[in-house]
């Protein structure tokens, strides 16, 4: 019988880290997802189970757990959709056959059309029945089937660990020599994929500020350093700049099913002014960003806020009691506003995010 996470030994790592996303010890797309497959592998490795749907229902409690600590993160609920669906999958592969080897992956997994690198198993090993239910052998069906979960699990965490490399592996394609690219705060992928195509091009990026976060600061460090010609502007400045700007390029912090995103905060003011000029707008970010979910609340992207004093001093005095300032973290960019996502796993088009969506998750994980 399964056990319930909150009365097993698990309990404790489940909590630790909804305590850390709660507190937003804890920020960060990737950051997230990784310490989310982290607990989720200890908690498939502990479990008791002795049918599929079992093991389904204890992700399922813990998933939901950790989804409700933090909803903003979106790449929390993304990787618990995922484990699931690579759970299925592998099950659905170990019951079309008689046997299932116990001690390695019942199907070749395929990444990027590559086959996984196999030893040979040798003659003697024993071939064990995959069996639910087994009134003899409670545990048999988990005993078999863990040590295949488990490496279905670490080609999740392949993807994440190795996920800015495949988005940059091709930037020298998307740009040019002499172009100038413009984007805006903080953005690990997009930070990869520029210094990537400095290898090959010579190029300059005018990077916004992001007021009030600065995020754009680091980036413009970061980018210079690496030396590549560099600009640092305010926010103010995008659109009148956008007239010289070949290219923008932008981070995601969560691709939504209709093709928007949401994104750091003036993404929306510099695809906009993009869209102005016939700029294109590209959008670099990892698969793991997928979300199966529709934007319903626009005028705040992801109703996530900062500290407003950050934009408007308390010491305003009269005019802080006149107005309500709101600093939201998240623009909520519509997909009519991007050209194309460049994802590890190729690029793709806003129209054909949805297809993605159905490839990567299955629609009963929709809702946690």
């Amino acid at each position: 019988m399964a056990s319930d996470p909150q009365s097993t030994a698990n309990q404790r790592i489940v909590e630790d880290l909804v305590s850390r996303l709660r507190r937003r010890q804890l920020v960060g797309s990737r950051a997230t997802a990784l310490e989310t497959l982290l607990v989720l592998r200890q908690v498939v490795s502990k479990a008791r189970f002795s049918n599929i749907d079992q093991l389904v229902n204890v992700i399922r409690i813990v998933g939901r757990r950790l989804v409700e600590a933090q909803p903003k993160e979106h790449s929390v609920g993304n990787t618990v959709r995922k484990v699931l669906h690579h759970i299925r999958e592998e099950y659905h592969t170990a019951s079309e056959r008689p046997t299932v080897q116990s001690s390695f992956s019942i199907a070749k997994f395929v990444l990027q059309g590559q086959p996984r690198k196999q030893t040979p198993i040798p003659r003697s090993e024993t071939r064990v029945p995959l069996k639910e239910n087994d009134p003899d052998d409670p545990d048999s069906f988990a005993r078999v089937l863990k040590p295949v979960l488990m490496e279905a699990i670490q080609d999740v965490f392949d993807e994440l660990e190795t996920v800015y490399d495949n988005i940059s592996k091709n930037a020298k394609d998307h740009i040019h020599s002499d172009e100038i690219i413009l984007t805006l705060g903080m953005s690990r992928t997009v930070q990869s994929f520029l210094k990537s195509a400095a290898h090959y091009r010579n190029y300059t990026v005018i990077v916004a500020e992001t007021a009030p976060s600065y995020g754009g600061r680091e980036m413009a460090a970061s980018l210079s350093s690496a030396g590549i010609s560099t600009f640092l502007v305010p926010d103010s400045s995008i659109y009148a700049l956008m007239s010289r700007v070949n290219k923008v390029i932008l981070g995601a912090h969560a691709i939504l099913a209709n093709g928007g995103m949401f994104a750091t905060s003036g993404s929306l003011l510099a695809a906009t002014a993009a869209r102005s000029y016939s700029t294109p707008v590209v959008v670099c970010a990892g698969q793991f960003k997928l979300t199966p979910l529709w934007n319903l609340y626009h005028e705040y992207g992801a109703l996530d806020f900062g500290d407003p004093s950050a934009v408007l001093g308390f010491e305003e005095g009269d005019l802080v009691d006149k107005v309500d300032v709101v600093n939201p973290y998240y623009d909520y960019v519509r997909p009519e506003l991007l050209d194309v996502f460049i994802t590890n796993y190729g690029d793709h088009p806003p129209s054909s995010i949805y297809r993605l969506l159905k490839e990567t998750y299955d629609d009963e994980d929709n809702e946690l």
